[in-house]
């Protein structure tokens, strides 16, 4: 008996040492759980036993049991370097289309030739479709999940829908002939404005918004425009007169439809003609015609006493776009980011978790896959419910504890050392046994 109990301390003490020497070689392993050897006692009695006076048969593994303890995070300079602070896993596939799906908390990411986010052994992370405006999950379930690829085409370009304009118009400008209004003669305007507007294909054109001060009513701007250089209508505005009234002679802009505004006594803003002001973009590119609405109204423009300042110029087209990053927000949504200055949500990062992390099925490669021990895969958002949160340019390093771990070394060697000697000393025994006379 004593043979076997100590041959089963051997089979022990030396799975220990195996364990802990495969938690001291993944000490630098990103994502790595270190695992601990349990043990229980063996007793063979049956029930015509004396059990007070059994003596027990040795020890038995029980488990290799995994410690998914949090690991420290390690810090980069790599977007798609990602780490979990609480609870979850990543989810990955073996391929783009692969349904099976495998888990792990390393996320030292990588993006291949054709754009997808993978490991280093080419497992594809998975995220959730989502809004590419608002980020907001669309459908959240394990069949919903798609590869995360980064887009290999120029950011779309939008047209200009709006200019905004916020302007103080000079209160002490002098009046001018509003049928007289020549783009090319400076002497018949007050003031003019200019701002790049982009057609449906991303073309650029200027867009010149020239401002005129009426001589028959002070608190009143007449608001020509013209793009590329060319005058252009206001829907619904007033026309220019054919003639001058005053010398009979045509006018320079004879039919053009122009807009007006008008201002209180006080300076404050009154009301604008036609409401809304609105131009029209036709593009010779072959791009869509597009119209154009000149926000004055939402602006607070003035009529006070000073010089003509602009306060706000902006507008709401973009041309096409270079991509030139991504953000990965700590609730995992993943944003491109494009020289034009917009952005756009690729997926939000789906994470897992199991009513049991210790029944999950090690792979190899800081990979796991669920099996009946740990329960069905539970798919949510990092952030929400009890789901950890997910930080870029980080990674989790290994949960071991070198210190604890070399001292565990100590300790199973001498366990391993002193079932040897019970073996050598049982030996003995039967050899002085065998000696007898």
């Amino acid at each position: 008996m004593s043979f076997n109990s100590a041959l089963s301390g051997l089979s022990a003490a030396q799975t220990q040492l195996d364990v802990i020497s495969n938690n001291v070689a993944n000490a630098e392993t990103y994502g790595f759980k270190e695992s601990r050897a349990e043990f229980s006692d063996v007793y063979a009695t049956n029930i015509f036993s004396a059990n007070r006076t059994a003596v027990g048969a040795g020890v038995a593994i029980t488990d290799v049991a995994q410690q998914f303890s949090q690991g420290n995070l390690a810090f980069t300079d790599n977007a798609f370097d990602l780490s979990i602070t609480g609870t979850g896993f990543f989810v990955l596939s073996k391929s783009v289309t692969d349904a099976d799906r495998v888990f792990s908390r390393a996320g030292n990411f990588r993006v291949d030739e054709s754009g997808y986010v993978s490991t280093n052994d080419n497992h594809f992370l998975r995220v959730f479709p989502c809004d590419a405006d608002s980020g907001e999950v669309s459908a959240l379930g394990g069949s919903s999940l798609i590869p995360l690829q980064l887009p290999t085409t120029m950011g779309q370009p939008s047209a200009t829908s709006q200019v905004e304009l916020g302007l103080n118009f000079d209160a002490s400008a002098t009046g001018k002939e509003l049928d007289s209004f020549d783009p090319t003669d400076s002497s018949s305007y007050n003031h003019a404005t200019a701002i790049n507007i982009y057609d449906s294909l991303g073309a650029t054109h200027t867009l010149t918004t020239y401002y005129v001060k009426d001589d028959d009513n002070l608190n009143t701007w007449a608001v020509f425009t013209a793009i590329d250089g060319t005058l252009t209508d206001q829907v619904g505005g007033t026309a220019v007169a054919a003639t001058n009234a005053l010398t009979g002679a045509a006018n320079p802009t004879a039919g053009s439809l122009y807009g007006v505004l008008t201002f209180n006594n006080d300076g404050t803003f009154n009301a604008e003609t036609p409401t809304p002001l609105q131009t029209t973009l036709t593009p010779a590119t072959g791009g869509a015609a597009s119209t154009i609405t000149i926000d004055f109204a939402n602006n607070a423009p003035t009529q006070f006493a000073s010089a003509f300042s602009v306060n706000v110029l902006s507008q709401d087209g973009t041309t096409t776009g270079q991509l030139t990053g991504v953000d990965i927000d700590e609730k995992g949504t993943v944003r491109a980011n494009y020289t034009n200055g917009t952005t756009t949500a690729l997926g939000v990062i789906a994470m897992a978790q199991f009513n049991n992390d210790q029944g999950l099925r090690q792979k190899g490669g800081t990979k796991w896959e669920e099996k009946v021990d740990s329960g069905e895969a539970r798919y949510g958002q990092a952030g929400s419910s009890n789901f950890g949160v997910i930080r870029s340019g980080s990674l989790e390093a290994s949960n071991v504890d070198l210190t604890e771990q070399l001292v565990k070394l100590i300790t199973a060697q001498r366990y391993f050392q002193s079932n040897s000697k019970s073996i050598s000393t049982a030996s003995e025994a039967h050899q002085s046994i065998i000696q007898l006379r």
